[in-house]
């Protein structure tokens, strides 16, 4: 393939999977008119149109569907040649993205990043503050630091500790709890309050634990949050006996096509370390 169709092909895709010129564009940072060019030239190229307008923005058209699943492929392959080359011209030094929860963003992580940094001149590191999973296959991120039972597929990693929740409340709080939104109501704290707190008992809802930790120390309600948050808060006292303390693995991960990366091996050995000195407070000890 041409690199012009390969480019153009890359707007049709985008089109494809957003169902609109607008959203493609901001997708690929470009502008609409950028996107409607590319896709009329990969149109003109082709022998016909990929495309129907509908009120709702762009639909592919029926006969076209293997065309964008063979986009979808070729994408995919260019994908992994990148995430390839880039683990074998690694180098030692450079910049290191590691994606990690709001949690572990505000507390211990920018130490960690600092101790790191010291032990190897010429290595920067950029923290990305992520509650949702990175996208690896668009190489957004390096490294995840992601308190989950399982990884997904193409991730490879190791436990460095495990996390655990508990039930806090500031003095005085209502009987009333602080519900989990967004990419929280996923986790395991969610299915614990979906089976044992009943709608009329929660009082307000927030997707950052971040953000739960201080609606709780305000007098809002009785959050459950990683202890790790939850203990180190003066304003807040753990509370036992209706919440059971669970815990997940956390883990350093990376895709697994970069793992052998001499840079993201270095970094990963270090924050598996750095984290394991800090089991006792993960674990709400």
């Amino acid at each position: 393939m041409h690199n012009a169709d390969w480019d153009d092909l890359r707007y049709v895709l985008a089109v494809a999977e957003t169902g609109s010129l607008s959203a493609a564009a901001r997708r690929l940072g470009v502008n609409h008119a950028t996107v409607l060019r590319h896709v009329q030239a990969f149109e003109i190229a082709h022998g016909g149109p990929v495309f129907t307008r509908t009120p709702q923005g762009y639909a592919v058209l029926p006969e076209r569907a293997r065309v964008i699943d063979a986009a979808r492929d070729a994408a995919s392959a260019m994908d992994n040649v990148a995430r390839l080359m880039a683990g074998a011209r690694t180098p030692v030094l450079g910049t290191v993205r590691i994606s990690a929860t709001d949690t572990l963003c505000t507390t211990i992580l920018p130490a960690i990043a600092a101790r790191i940094m010291a032990r190897a001149e010429g290595l920067r590191i950029e923290i990305r503050n992520a509650n949702a999973h990175e996208d690896f296959a668009r190489m957004q991120a390096d490294i995840a630091l992601r308190p989950t039972p399982h990884l997904s597929d193409g991730m490879s990693g190791t436990i460095a500790a495990r996390m655990t929740f508990g039930h806090y409340a500031a003095a005085g709080a209502p009987e009333l709890w602080l519900g989990l939104s967004g990419l929280l109501s996923r986790a395991g704290p969610a299915d614990w309050m979906a089976g044992n707190v009943g709608q009329g008992e929660t009082a307000a809802a927030a997707n950052s634990f971040v953000t739960l930790r201080d609606m709780a120390a305000e007098g809002m309600g009785h959050a459950i949050l990683p202890c790790l948050l939850g203990d180190a808060d003066p304003r807040l006292r753990r509370r036992y006996g209706r919440f059971p303390a669970m815990d997940v693995p956390l883990w350093v991960a990376c895709h697994a096509d970069l793992a052998d990366s001499p840079r993201i091996r270095l970094v990963s050995r270090h924050l598996v370390r750095q984290l394991r000195a800090h089991r006792a407070a993960l674990a709400g000890r």
